[in-house]
């Protein structure tokens, strides 16, 4: 099954306001007078602020990962490793993003080192983002913390597997990352090469890459 692309309409923070301000608008058109269609319009203005309170609310409920694909611990989640795969010369693919999360990778290297590992968490998104994408997560450290996300390319070749695991199994898929550089700023690269061991991340999922 596909891994969703873009969070529900309905999910997506920005909605309820949006369609508050354009009620608000809609107020100047109607008169005193209008009796009925005032009283509908208060009522949907009423019901719309509330839509967007109890947003509000479930965005900072204590969820891990929460709705920005954020990770607060590793307490409770289950680890798949994808171990490396020998190779004379070891493909890494860089992470993206990298420039907006330099203060906690920063952090991650100074309590994990250069060399430690990454979560590959699908279904997170930048704040206010309708599109999925999946997230980096270093945890090298005493925490988790957000290093960017995969590129296009292997967010395509693997956001279905990754999903899948997270939705079937509440699994979230750990792979080895190093942090390069020795100052801002910091690039990550992560070794993907063992993915390809994950549920439905071998050669089946290589086949529907290439047709």
């Amino acid at each position: 099954m596909s891994a969703p692309r873009f969070v529900s309409p309905f999910r997506w923070e920005p909605l309820p306001y949006l369609v508050l301000v354009a009620l608000l608008l809609l107020t100047g058109l109607i008169r005193p007078e209008s009796g009925g269609w005032l009283v509908a319009l208060l009522i949907a203005i009423t019901l719309t602020a509330a839509w967007g309170v109890v947003g509000f609310v479930r965005e900072r409920r204590m969820r891990n990962p929460d709705p920005m694909g954020d990770l607060t611990t590793l307490d409770g989640i289950e680890i798949v490793d994808a171990s490396p795969v020998a190779a004379a010369v070891r493909a890494v693919v860089p992470v993206v993003d990298v420039h907006r999360h330099q203060p906690a990778i920063d952090l991650a290297r100074l309590h994990g080192g250069a060399s430690q590992h990454a979560i590959l968490v699908p279904r997170a998104r930048r704040w206010l983002s309708p599109k999925y994408r999946v997230g980096v997560q270093l945890v090298g450290g005493d925490r988790p913390r957000h290093a960017g996300f995969l590129g296009e390319a292997p967010d395509r070749r693997w956001r279905d597997a990754l999903d899948e695991l997270r939705v079937s199994r509440g699994a979230f898929v750990r792979v080895p990352a190093v942090i390069e550089g020795s100052g801002r700023p910091y690039r990550v690269d992560l070794d993907l090469s063992g993915l390809g061991a994950i549920p439905g991340g071998g050669d089946e999922a290589s086949a529907d890459e290439r047709s």
